[in-house]
């Protein structure tokens, strides 16, 4: 256990509390959350994918007093009805075509039965982020084709704006207080060419995007993260090691002896002789006599 104890240093402690809640939020909330959003996003594209090739059916065979289920969004149903006279309500914040647009939602009355809001389409703002005036919705008995959509949760109160009531979300009950109706849990969403229908909002794209690689991944990072720290304290233990090992040679080992030189290796020295000493006198002093033929008549030839 000594070889393990510089894991308690404060260093590594911080390193794994780190490392360890990386990998917790990556189990329980990061990979969860890609996988989740994965999973709506295919059972949304699966509802649209059934809806386009089924025939529409009446709304009072899917729709109730209190709504309708959450596996019938995107179907295709058959209305029914009049609309409300004087109670559009504006939705704020949308975007058509990567454009800023308000979607126009309008309480209907089915013909022997509840009250629906009906998104009848959207139009666009002008001179800037005003809203413009649209036509409203016809008067008596009609029949709409419409698909039913779930309803959407609260963020924000309603607010007066330009002479029109506007909210940030299609909550039936949020915008049936407002107008005064009982509205049921849901909408409907008109296709195209219908009475009262403004500009068409289209289908979403049934494209599944990225969530599920995104999902995979956080799921990898999370296993990663552990076996990197293992893999840098197993490194730290093996340099350990070595340095404990390299350290006990160098205490134990002899020192390297000396290389020894015999008598033949050695070079004998002796003192120059006086007549050497001449010898290299006169080799220096040729060496530094001009030789220039000028020079030599001045001077003199060497001697």
């Amino acid at each position: 256990m000594r070889k393990l104890a510089f894991l308690l240093r404060p260093k590594w402690l911080v390193l794994a509390a780190v490392v360890l809640a990386f990998a917790f939020l990556c189990f329980s909330v990061l990979a969860p959350w890609q996988l989740g959003k994965n999973t709506s996003t295919s059972e949304r594209n699966d509802l649209i994918t059934r809806s386009v090739d089924a025939d529409p059916v009446p709304i009072s065979d899917v729709l109730t007093a209190n709504g309708f289920p959450a596996e019938d969004e995107w179907r295709r149903v058959i209305a029914p009805g009049s609309y409300v006279a004087d109670s559009d309500v504006l939705v704020r914040l949308r975007s058509i075509r990567d454009q800023p647009a308000y979607e126009v939602i309008t309480p209907f009355v089915i013909d022997g039965g509840p009250t629906v809001l009906v998104n009848r389409g959207y139009v666009l703002p002008v001179e800037g982020t005003r809203a413009p005036e649209f036509e409203a919705a016809p008067a008596g008995e009609v029949t709409l084709n419409a698909r039913l959509r779930q309803a959407e949760g609260t963020s924000r109160e309603p607010v007066e704006d330009d002479g029109r009531l506007q909210v940030y979300n299609i909550n039936p009950e949020q915008i049936g207080a407002a107008v005064g109706v009982d509205a049921v849990d849901g909408y409907l969403q008109l296709d195209d060419a219908q009475p009262g229908g403004l500009g068409l909002i289209e289908l979403p794209q049934t494209d599944a995007g990225p969530y599920l690689s995104y999902g995979l991944q956080w799921l990898a990072f999370g296993i990663m993260a552990p076996l990197g720290l293992a893999y840098f304290a197993r490194a730290e233990i093996r340099e350990r090691r070595n340095s404990r090992a390299e350290l006990a040679d160098a205490m134990s080992g002899e020192p390297d002896a000396e290389p020894e030189f015999g008598p033949e290796d050695e070079e004998e020295f002796t003192l120059p002789t006086r007549r050497e000493k001449r010898a290299r006198a006169r080799a220096a002093s040729r060496s530094t006599t001009p030789s220039d033929p000028r020079l030599a008549d001045r001077y003199g030839k060497n001697r």
